[in-house]
């Protein structure tokens, strides 16, 4: 997957952000949270996913529990290849709004969400 494609598609929301976090890591940010990860030394994505879909995405051809998040539910795209820039576009729309969706009403108001 391109970094760009990913900084166009990513900061394209509102509220959104991109920090390098841990010197390898491109974090894309809704108010401050993080909702994707690029590898900037492997191009790996990562991204939270809903309770009911990490399973059976974890097992999917393509795809791993994120290394130190899979408890909160993250899941890495191993091979993009195989799962195509239309699916990691919905999956990184999804990420966004269930990070976006728990922020608290007063962090919500005072970015405009």
């Amino acid at each position: 997957m391109e970094l760009e494609w990913l900084q166009q598609h990513c900061l394209a929301w509102p509220a959104t952000e991109e920090e390098v976090k841990w010197e390898q890591s491109l974090c894309f940010m809704v108010a401050k949270k993080m909702f994707c990860l690029f590898g900037l030394d492997d191009g790996r994505i990562s991204f939270k996913v809903p309770d009911d879909q990490f399973e059976e995405l974890s097992g999917t051809d393509g795809f791993m529990p994120a290394p130190y998040l899979a408890r909160a539910r993250w899941v890495t795209v191993t091979q993009p290849e195989k799962v195509g820039k239309k699916e990691v576009a919905l999956l990184l729309r999804q990420s966004y709004e269930l990070i976006r969706d728990k922020l608290p009403k007063k962090v919500k108001a005072e970015y405009g969400l």
